[in-house]
């Protein structure tokens, strides 16, 4: 058995890199948000689907547990953890609705409203950005290089390349990035 190892990673690398020249000042800018949404009690609230969806889950589980300091557990919820909801909502109303509605209940104004998007194009991801704008939400969107289609982002962080594998293994990195903001200014709180 052979694997794409090599040519995997030099690819991962490329991405970084292109990440690296382009998305530090959007980066910056959409953790401040976050740092400044949590030290005002806030709350944050994150979606995508698919692999996205266990990126969105992985940020709540830092936000609430720890990431690298032990410190108070921030409000964070994922749109997607609870099964119960997620098959109501899509039975009842359609998957199109999935975040839309849980937005509607959830996020109110200066609330941080995470989406994780590697097209840009989801229907139910475009909903409910547009619906925790109506909220007063902030609005933060991981995507690709298409990023958003149908709706605008408070902060659209777009990572340059349109690889779904590679975008996700950078919204991981951002993700942490963020963290790592969040544990810096507020640890002491």
């Amino acid at each position: 058995m052979t694997t794409d190892f090599r040519a995997h990673f030099t690819a991962h690398q490329q991405v970084v890199q292109d990440s690296l020249d382009k998305l530090e000042s959007a980066s910056e800018a959409a953790a401040r948000a976050l740092v400044d949404a949590l030290r005002n009690g806030r709350k944050v609230v994150t979606f995508g689907n698919g692999g996205s969806s266990a990126e969105a889950s992985h940020f709540v589980e830092e936000l609430m547990g720890r990431f690298r300091k032990k410190r108070r557990p921030f409000p964070a919820i994922c749109l997607t953890s609870d099964s119960g909801t997620v098959t109501c909502i899509s039975n009842d109303f359609g998957y199109e609705a999935l975040f839309e509605r849980q937005v509607e209940a959830f996020v109110q104004s200066g609330d941080v409203a995470v989406a994780l998007t590697t097209s840009g194009k989801s229907e139910n991801i475009v909903r409910a950005l547009r619906a925790a704008k109506e909220r007063g939400g902030v609005t933060i969107a991981l995507t690709g290089e298409a990023g958003l289609t149908g709706v605008q982002a408070d902060y659209l962080v777009a990572v340059p390349s349109a690889d779904s594998a590679y975008i996700q293994e950078v919204h991981l990195m951002l993700i942490h990035v963020w963290c790592e903001a969040v544990d810096r200014a507020l640890a002491g709180d």
